[in-house]
């Protein structure tokens, strides 16, 4: 493998080979440790025959690992200028698509790439500006994906990792872990991205388990999430806002042998799965 990307000093030399600088509009900023993009591709890819997406790969760090591990990566860039600098920087069979990841659509792109019996995974150095839009887009494709390892902005992480009773548990905690397996890779600072942001990062992973299949999901979580409208609300209040009925909310909650005075941060996924049941 060529010197790693992921440097201050070849960071510098590309962007001064190619003039290319950091947009914000973008929320570019680039990783210059080695063993965090080596350690994120370590954590993505288990067999070098499993399809790799990357979502904006910008000047490479990660991607030049994750094409030492994998025998095929595509790459989805929004920025116009990268594409011809990782063509000739990166060394793999890698092959970089110019387009929004929030206007792709995910189930055709991956039944045109990939080939039968394929495990498809999804790697990334997320946008902080878009990281769950992009998460949930992934989450709600049809076509199967094995397992996605993004890094994120820390505040971000802690809730998808949130469990009841936690101080980050939330709505998207709850959508989450019904479709995923999800655990820490590692934490990862600041100081390790030119530009420096503002606050320090996570690794997660998802891994998808299909143990739930429920027949409307969207209702599912608009149920999830109206019962998390207001934290500081019980379950009873926040329900009965949602379905605009006392009687059938005592006997919703009733029936999902749920208390009148627990709030929604109290209730686990097994829960809020009967609760739906009950309400159904």
């Amino acid at each position: 493998m060529m010197q790693p990307i992921a440097t201050i000093k070849r960071t510098r030399e590309i962007q001064k080979k190619y003039q290319i600088f950091t947009k914000k509009n973008y929320g570019q900023n680039f990783i210059i440790e080695p063993r965090v993009v080596e350690k994120i591709a370590q954590a993505a890819i288990c067999d070098p025959d499993e399809l790799v997406f990357e979502i904006g790969p910008g000047i490479g760090a990660l991607t030049q690992f994750l094409c030492q591990r994998a025998n095929r990566v595509i790459a989805l860039e929004i920025d116009e200028r990268l594409p011809e600098i990782l063509g000739r920087e990166i060394e793999g069979n890698l092959e970089v698509i110019l387009q929004d990841i929030l206007e792709t659509d995910i189930d055709e792109l991956i039944r045109e790439k990939r080939q039968e019996g394929q495990k498809v995974v999804f790697a990334s150095n997320l946008p902080y500006y878009i990281t769950t839009p992009i998460l949930f887009k992934l989450f709600e494709a049809k076509e199967p994906i094995e397992r996605i390892t993004v890094m994120m902005q820390k505040e971000v992480g802690q809730r998808f990792l949130a469990r009841e009773k936690d101080s980050d548990y939330n709505a998207l905690s709850v959508i989450t872990h019904y479709r995923c397996d999800v655990k820490k890779v590692m934490d990862v600072s600041r100081h390790v991205f030119s530009p420096k942001p503002n606050v320090d990062s996570i690794v997660i992973q998802f891994t998808f388990h299909h143990r739930y299949s429920l027949e409307n999901e969207e209702q599912f979580f608009e149920m999830v999430k109206a019962c998390f409208k207001q934290r500081r609300k019980t379950i009873y209040n926040n329900l009965n806002e949602y379905l605009k009925d006392k009687e059938k909310t005592e006997a919703v909650l009733g029936k999902a042998d749920i208390a009148l005075n627990t709030r929604a941060q109290q209730l686990s996924l097994d829960d809020f799965i009967r609760l739906y049941g009950a309400m159904k």
